[in-house]
């Protein structure tokens, strides 16, 4: 936990005199989205408001508004901990990412989302040179948040904001992140070719085939039987 307090010591800022719970939940699920939050942590509800310099009702209506997102569970007597998924959570995560992606790579693909594609590539590329799977993690996140935003849809970009998190928890279920990631470094600089390319009709199959590929291993990491 003393890690996770200095790191959110820096987010601070982004809360200014105006603080409210909405925006500490966008600091604490931006913090589960880039691997800092572990499923079945418990969050410390005293050193986290202490830090953020919030008020604990603050900080409650957060955790409530997380709760609902299904990133955080509150346990009768015990306190607040970062949710464990399933692999039924899985499925059904991989289920919205293919409707949602996939709109995306059928259509042109705007020069900014593009820009914001290319430097997520460029992130993942440079952190598996530096043997850092949690930072490779974090930038195939940041890929995926960009490959949606090729929507052209705020609520799409909320949408996948949410699922993104979620699926960050489930990341955890590996016991060696290289072997989940290492695979889509290039298969992302792949996609991101094709996208450049203009070449939709390839993007779409190909799209599929790596989400195909990537819940099979995920799911395997729960059920290595299956």
């Amino acid at each position: 936990m003393d890690n996770v307090v200095a790191d959110l010591q820096h987010d601070r800022s982004r809360l200014g005199r105006t603080s409210t719970a909405e925006r500490v939940a966008d600091i604490l699920r931006d913090r589960i989205m880039e691997g800092f939050f572990k499923p079945g942590q418990q969050l410390s509800e005293e050193a986290i408001a202490k830090v953020l310099e919030v008020s604990r009702n603050t900080l409650r209506e957060a955790f409530r508004l997380l709760g609902h997102e299904q990133l955080l569970e509150h346990r009768l007597n015990r306190g607040v901990f970062v949710r464990k998924l399933s692999a039924d959570d899985v499925r059904d995560l991989y289920r919205v990412r293919r409707v949602i992606e996939g709109a995306a790579v059928r259509r042109k693909v705007p020069e900014e989302a593009l820009g914001r594609l290319r430097r997520a590539v460029a992130e993942a590329e440079q952190a598996a040179a530096g043997d850092d799977w949690q930072g490779v993690g974090t930038a195939n996140i940041r890929f995926h948040q960009a490959l949606v935003a090729a929507n052209g849809s705020p609520r799409l970009d909320e949408a996948m904001r949410q699922l993104l998190a979620e699926l960050r928890l489930v990341f955890h279920v590996m016991e060696n992140p290289r072997l989940l990631h290492e695979p889509f470094v290039e298969r992302n600089r792949a996609l991101l070719e094709l996208l450049e390319a203009g070449r939709a009709e390839e993007a779409a199959p190909f799209l599929e085939a790596y989400l195909d590929d990537a819940e099979r291993l995920l799911i395997h990491a729960y059920d290595p039987n299956r």
